[in-house]
């Protein structure tokens, strides 16, 4: 199938995600606070190999997927102190979906492009997540990720800021066609592994979501930029999903929805499956989204907690931050804290609600009702902001401990006010004006002792 011609827009965002990269990778000279280490940088790999020499040609025309296959192989039969190399040299490098192997780098050189083939019908099937039960846009498998791992230790993706391209459009397309057979594929996905480090890559037009770790824990993303068209549905940049110890710094994601969101599961299969998301840090995340730049669900159903989001820096989007969930979601979403925020041009400054989000099957427990606990936002400041946001918890399950601390939203035109629902918690300094339910003494001292 033709590749679509990139339109204007995205060439633009191109550079301005350049710029900002640059920036950030300046900012990161300086010595800023990292929760990189939660990786330590793996010694250095005893060997590497080139795509190119299993066969491959990087010239946008050939198919390299087995070429990528024999190369992963060849690591695997290496045994090298330290593991192995997949270098991937200047080139377009179109391919179908590859498995990755422990304790191996994939490099992208200045240049390089791996390119996803827009044959979908060639595209392997797997079983779905057991925190899903299904596909998350239908039921049975799913389409496999272009990059996709599981149960591996020690993997690297990097580089010199190359390219890996989903070509999305096609998926896209049938999806708002409604012609879709499968759930459609991520960019990268790596399952039930630990000790990953993404850097210094750009992902570009995935089908779906960009960047999906699940079950996954000790897992660095940084100094990556993620694109995708703003009408381009579902293309979350990154996802933690039922992982721990996970570090997102330094990055810039614009795409059609998301730009962050933890996950932990859906509905009776997440609540069975009872892996939380804990101990996640997203730090410097600058970018743009039709939906949320910072997000927490709405599939928390096993658990969301110990999270802290700072320095974040959203423009032209649909909500500043977004933590949703919904009855039978179960599960929780407690000890949150996101701070040093700047908004421009959003609709939404937060939103924290629990009505948000569909459901897998008729079999979803009515009764399992979240918990929204102890969530701290504060020092966010927005300007062209259109409402200041909605807190809606569920009637017998009220969100509690909600503190908003500094919060400075001003628009063109008044901003419209706070709405607030089966809430308690506590606000100080808030501009417009808080919810009522914000302003009891007891949510007041635990805002105080949060802060």
């Amino acid at each position: 199938m033709a590749r679509r011609r990139r339109p204007c827009g995205l060439l633009l965002l191109l550079a301005l995600a350049a710029a900002v990269a640059a920036v950030l990778v300046a900012a990161g000279a300086q010595a800023q606070e990292t929760c990189s280490g939660a990786v330590p940088v793996p010694p250095r790999r005893g060997a590497r190999v080139s795509v190119a020499s299993f066969g491959g040609a990087g010239d946008g025309r050939t198919l390299n997927t087995g070429a990528f296959a024999r190369a992963v192989a060849r690591i695997e039969r290496l045994r090298a102190p330290g593991g192995a190399e997949l270098y991937v040299p200047p080139g377009v490098w179109l391919t179908g979906p590859f498995n990755l192997t422990s304790r191996m780098t994939l490099f992208l050189a200045r240049g390089a492009v791996i390119r996803a083939t827009q044959d979908t019908p060639s595209w392997p099937l797997i079983e779905p997540l057991p925190s899903y039960g299904r596909g998350r846009e239908l039921p049975g498998g799913r389409y496999i990720s272009l990059i996709h791992g599981s149960g591996l230790q020690d993997v690297v993706i990097t580089g010199e800021n190359g390219t890996i391209d989903g070509q999305g459009s096609v998926w896209w397309d049938m999806w708002k066609k409604r012609t879709l057979l499968y759930t459609r594929p991520h960019l990268l996905e790596l399952m039930s592994s630990s000790d990953i480090i993404v850097s210094n890559v750009v992902f570009q037009d995935s089908p779906f979501w960009n960047i999906h770790p699940v079950y996954c824990s000790n897992v660095v993303i940084r100094n990556v930029t993620v694109l995708a068209p703003h009408d381009s549905p579902n293309t979350d940049g990154v996802d933690p999903d039922s992982s721990s110890n996970v570090c997102i710094e330094d990055c810039y994601i614009s795409t059609g929805d998301d730009a962050v969101a933890i996950k932990s599961g859906w509905d009776e299969y997440g609540i069975a499956y009872g892996r939380p998301s804990s101990d996640i840090t997203v730090r410097r995340i600058t970018g743009s989204s039709p939906f949320a730049g910072f997000a927490v669900g709405s599939e928390t159903s096993g658990g969301v907690q110990n999270v802290l989001a700072e320095h974040l820096n959203f423009f032209s989007s649909g909500f500043g931050i977004h933590i949703k969930t919904n009855t039978g979601r179960g599960g929780f979403i407690r000890n949150i804290t996101v701070s040093d925020v700047t908004l421009d041009n959003v609709r939404y400054g937060l939103r924290i609600t629990g009505d948000v989000g569909n459901h897998p099957d008729d079999s979803y427990n009515r009764s399992a009702l979240p918990v929204v606990d102890a969530l701290t936002i504060k020092n966010v400041q927005g300007q062209n902001i259109r409402e200041a946001g909605l807190i809606k918890g569920i009637t017998d399950s009220a969100f509690s401990r909600i503190c908003l601390s500094n919060v400075k939203l001003s628009g063109g035109a008044p901003v419209r006010p706070w709405k607030c629902e089966a809430v308690t918690g506590g606000a100080i300094d808030v501009q417009p004006s808080p919810c009522t339910e914000l302003t009891s003494t007891s949510g007041t001292s635990f805002c105080t002792n949060s802060l």
